[in-house]
């Protein structure tokens, strides 16, 4: 089943393997993505679907250096040259944007902005800046009401730019810690106005990122990828059952391309989730786990819970997963120590299974 293809109103994909987003660092010092980026996308082309590494939709947002943007039209020109190489090998691709909200540093921003989140509660976690080193968090600024209009306009504006950039669509990061999640979580929204406090309040900027990159791009290149209960990055959500069946169920109203959602050991999202959302699923099972495995991969599936599902760090080192899983060879181990290099070592000289086989 795994292998097998998907196919409904929206999307038509090859197979029901999804290479899930991953930060890498390899931009340029402007925000574009680096040559490097078309061939590493374009290795992993046989994926039923791409989703790309968070890319900030405006450099207020950026969460470290070196990671990418789609604001400018420079940015537009450099993605583009990724979705045409991936197109070119007959592969689907959607542009994740990412906002850091909370998460940054103006050391590690290409505009030297402070970051800002839905309430000034601390990031512990350390940056990476641009001169290579890292840095001790600081406190985030809260973003008032201006801030907030803005940030839903760079959003419709940065789909905009992915369209014109080719990609196929464009998936929301509402998890793992980023802005969307930021205002989901009980100790990273303190808020007492509309945007905090009650359900509906909380999920108040998650929609409106939501209808307003729907009105710009249409709903069927649109998706968001949640992470309910996720502890990553020190966020708490005490009780997220009922905030995201709440969520779930007004997405499920708009016809999205699809909703990727990662499951957790506290709260099962996948089995509570699936049935209060009736369009495409791709199920993470691999967050803050193992990484995700052929088995537990068919099983997402065969229970139901998941129309697709994403793989993540297996797709590093193995450019030609799809083929591997296909034919049940060995996956390659990642190089740790080049996971974030500002070069092709560690990113594009991964060899594939048959490259693999004649150097040995």
């Amino acid at each position: 089943m795994l292998l097998t293809e998907y196919r409904n109103h929206v999307l038509d994909l090859p197979n029901r393997i999804v290479m899930s987003p991953m930060t890498r660092l390899r931009s340029l010092p402007d925000g574009s993505p680096t040559a490097d980026v078309a061939d590493y996308y374009a290795q992993r082309a046989t994926a039923g679907l791409i989703i790309t590494e968070g890319i900030w939709p405006h450099s207020t947002g950026q969460s470290e250096a070196w990671v990418p943007g789609l604001q400018t039209p420079a940015h537009v020109r450099a993605w583009r040259r990724v979705t045409e190489a991936v197109h070119t090998r007959d592969g689907r691709v959607f542009a994740q944007l990412m906002h850091g909200g909370r998460k940054g540093h103006p050391l590690a921003r290409i505009d030297g902005s402070w970051p800002a989140g839905p309430s000034a509660v601390l990031d512990d976690d350390r940056v990476h800046l641009i001169d290579g080193g890292t840095a001790d968090p600081i406190n985030p600024n809260a973003l008032d009401h201006t801030d907030i209009a803005a940030i839903v306009r760079q959003h419709a504006m940065a789909a905009i730019n992915a369209v014109a950039a080719g990609f196929d669509g464009v998936e929301i990061h509402g998890a793992n810690s980023y802005l969307v999640h930021q205002f989901l979580a009980d100790n990273t929204n303190l808020r007492d106005d509309e945007y905090g406090g009650s359900i509906g309040n909380r999920m108040r900027l998650p929609l409106a990122l939501v209808d307003a990159v729907t009105d710009a791009i249409g709903s069927r290149r649109t998706a968001i990828r949640l992470s309910p209960g996720n502890p990553q990055f020190a966020m708490i959500e005490n009780d997220p059952a009922p905030l995201y069946r709440a969520l779930v169920a007004e997405l499920d109203r708009r016809d999205l391309a699809y909703l990727h959602l990662a499951d957790n050991d506290r709260y099962p999202a996948l089995s509570d989730l699936r049935p209060r959302w009736h369009g495409t699923l791709i199920a993470n099972i691999g967050e803050n786990r193992a990484p995700t495995a052929a088995e537990g991969a068919r099983r997402a599936l065969s229970d139901g819970h998941a129309d697709l599902v994403s793989f993540g760090r297996s797709f590093i080192a193995n450019p030609d997963l799809v083929h591997r899983l296909r034919h049940d060879l060995p996956l390659a181990p990642i190089r740790e120590e080049t996971l974030y290099g500002r070069t092709a070592e560690g990113y594009t000289d991964y060899p594939s299974w048959a490259a693999g086989a004649l150097a040995r």
